[in-house]
């Protein structure tokens, strides 16, 4: 469901920092600082979350994962049916661009920046947008590193592990639930309003399925529970998709050609050629990543010392359990 908190996050700020209002029912528009938005779409994405997190608190595993997975599909399609609001196919288009706060230009600065922020501009220079984002993905590491090990992050390890048993030692599972909830949406709706910020523009189209999907695969492949495992897993899956895919279809359309089939190359009636067909193997090359990791390595690539040992005894146990059953 991570697409439906980062939709959230984007609308807010993209309803509430351009003209799109103007055509809406309430004819008036509104042009609210970058800077309150994001956190803003923060606060909104979170109390999203803590609803959907309420009435999914009984369920686990894939029960779970169909529920989250179910909303982050009905998210995007109420922004596209509630046009009058919010464009609808059309997207949201003129949003407002970051600007530097006031203490950073002026006026105590004189009327021009300080030099060191001057080149800095976001309608022009995508390096501001560069270091902005480093400097929010940053603080968010030191947060949610800071998070994993406080009394709240052992909590949620403890629920993970067994709630009867978290529960009886007096941790109020309702209440974490709501919080693992709230807080993993606020991630989202964060990250959304930058994005809404950083490309002017948010569509339905943006937080397709596909997008929970990749957020997925970065985790499962970097390691569940260790944030440099994440953030490799991210990097990792910002390269394929960014580098890797894009030089696949000339590639397969030469191999083609060399081994006698170039005919593949062309289209012809329904087929669109075999490089546009290859340009569809998203969601494939997502699912091999997926199963491979699940096969070979669970615990991911780099994964937390505490989730690697649980895994170990999982195994050990299942294969005594096997010995055990072939001796009886």
């Amino acid at each position: 469901g991570y697409a439906a908190f980062f939709a959230i996050g984007a609308y807010t700020y993209a309803l509430f920092a351009s003209q799109q209002l103007l055509a809406s029912p309430i004819h008036h528009a509104y042009h609210f600082p970058f800077w309150l938005m994001m956190f803003v779409g923060l606060l909104i994405a979170a109390s999203a979350g803590a609803v959907l997190g309420f009435p999914t608190l009984r369920l686990r595993g894939d029960y779970l994962a169909i529920v989250t997975l179910g909303f982050g599909e009905i998210v995007p399609q109420v922004f596209q049916n509630f046009d009058q609001w919010t464009g609808g196919i059309n997207a949201i288009g003129g949003i407002d661009q970051p600007s530097l706060p006031a203490w950073v230009t002026g006026p105590w600065a004189g009327a021009d920046s300080i030099s060191i922020v001057a080149p800095f501009s976001f309608s022009f220079d995508p390096i501001a947008y560069y270091v902005l984002i480093f400097i929010l993905v940053s603080v968010a590491i030191v947060l949610v590193n800071n998070l994993q090990r406080s009394r709240l992050g052992r909590a949620w390890m403890a629920i993970r592990e067994d709630e009867v048993a978290a529960a009886a030692m007096g941790i109020n599972t309702v209440t974490t639930k709501l919080l693992a909830f709230a807080i993993g949406a606020s991630f989202s709706g964060f990250a959304g309003a930058y994005y809404g910020a950083s490309f002017g523009l948010v569509s339905p189209d943006d937080f397709l399925f596909i997008v929970s999907i990749t957020v997925l695969v970065m985790i499962v492949l970097g390691g569940m529970g260790n944030i440099p495992g994440v953030i490799v897993g991210a990097v990792t899956i910002y390269f394929i998709l960014n580098w890797f895919l894009p030089l696949l279809p000339p590639a397969v359309e030469s191999l083609a050609s060399s081994i006698g089939l170039g005919s593949l190359n062309s289209r012809a009636g329904d087929w669109p050629g075999l490089g546009n067909e290859t340009q569809n193997v998203t969601l494939l090359l997502f699912g091999l990543i997926l199963v491979t990791m699940m096969l070979l390595r669970p615990q991911g690539i780099f994964p937390s010392r505490i989730r690697e040992q649980e895994l170990k005894h999982a195994t050990a146990q299942e294969d005594e359990a096997a010995i055990e059953q072939a001796h009886a």
